[in-house]
């Protein structure tokens, strides 16, 4: 059995460590806050930029944008989106795990699948591992996230239209709420469109009526032109996809990081339940054998 001491210095030291942790949920659920705030603000935006470029790519069509074009499927690049730091329970591994799964399984059939990671233990997991890393960079903050995301954006075009690559793929975790975190993979490039939703039903009683207006999908007056407005508008829908994919992981992080400590704070205070028992029968076993020491002393004496 441990010594008193050894006990009281390990009850101590996980009462320090309780304080560490309980301060890093309040911390971290301040900061969840915020960054669920930016997101919330964020999304309208990205809902209306992935509608306007999914009407537009449909009636369009492929050709007319180098972005929109599917190829064969030869390379393919993954944009990996974890932390710089843990502490936050299975946030990184869950993406990590992820795109091995991803690459093993639906990107199988591709020649060489590159990584542009982002996040120092995405960095850490890959870079011990035979991978072919082509960019690193920290993980975005609320201030840095546009930046991050405008340099991604604009190395990830630059290789699709070169033919470096043919797809390219985001992996990053979804939040969903303070609890709940989904691991996505996403497809960037070629632009895919989105469906928007159901077409009205025809009013018109004429079957081939019907089916022409359905094939036929009304285009758009385009201003200045069509070329001009699609060659600004798809590189900034890619560069918000991935703007809106690390707001979704900032925020992420900062709830697993919170519901973390919290479960670390609940776990320490039972250990120092367990530990502060441990304690008081190991004291009182010392005070019984004390007695018994001095009840046999004084019995000797007697005789």
């Amino acid at each position: 059995m441990p010594s008193l001491k050894a006990i009281r210095t390990r009850i101590t030291s996980v009462k320090n460590t309780r304080k560490i942790t309980r301060a890093m949920k309040l911390v971290s659920t301040a900061k969840l806050r915020r960054a669920q705030e930016a997101l919330i603000s964020a999304r309208p935006y990205s809902q209306a930029i992935s509608r306007v470029v999914s009407e537009l790519s449909a009636v369009a069509g492929s050709e007319a944008h180098e972005l929109f074009v599917e190829r064969p499927m030869a390379k393919a690049a993954v944009v990996v989106m974890t932390s710089d730091r843990g502490q936050a329970g299975a946030f990184n591994a869950n993406v990590t795990k992820a795109v091995e799964r991803y690459a093993a399984n639906e990107l199988s059939s591709a020649s060489e699948v590159s990584l542009r990671i982002i996040g120092r233990k995405g960095n850490q997991y890959f870079s011990r591992r035979q991978t072919t890393i082509t960019s690193y960079d920290g993980a975005p903050t609320g201030v840095t996230a546009l930046e991050v995301a405008r340099e991604t954006a604009n190395r990830i075009i630059a290789d699709f239209t070169s033919g470096k690559v043919d797809r390219v793929f985001v992996v990053y975790n979804e939040f969903k709420s303070a609890i709940s975190q989904t691991t996505r993979v996403k497809q960037i490039l070629p632009v895919v469109p989105e469906v928007i939703g159901k077409p009205a039903a025809p009013t018109t009683k004429d079957p081939h009526a019907a089916a022409a207006t359905a094939e036929q999908p009304a285009d758009y007056t385009y201003e200045p032109s069509k070329e001009a407005l699609l060659s600004r508008l798809v590189p900034l829908y890619v560069q918000i996809q991935l703007y809106s994919a690390s707001l979704e992981s900032i925020t992420a992080f900062f709830a697993a990081q919170m519901t973390a400590m919290d479960a670390a704070t609940k776990n320490a205070g039972d250990m120092i339940s367990r530990l502060t028992l441990q304690y008081n029968r190991a004291r009182q076993a010392s005070i019984t054998k004390e007695l018994s020491e001095i009840v046999g002393g004084a019995e000797a004496l007697k005789g």
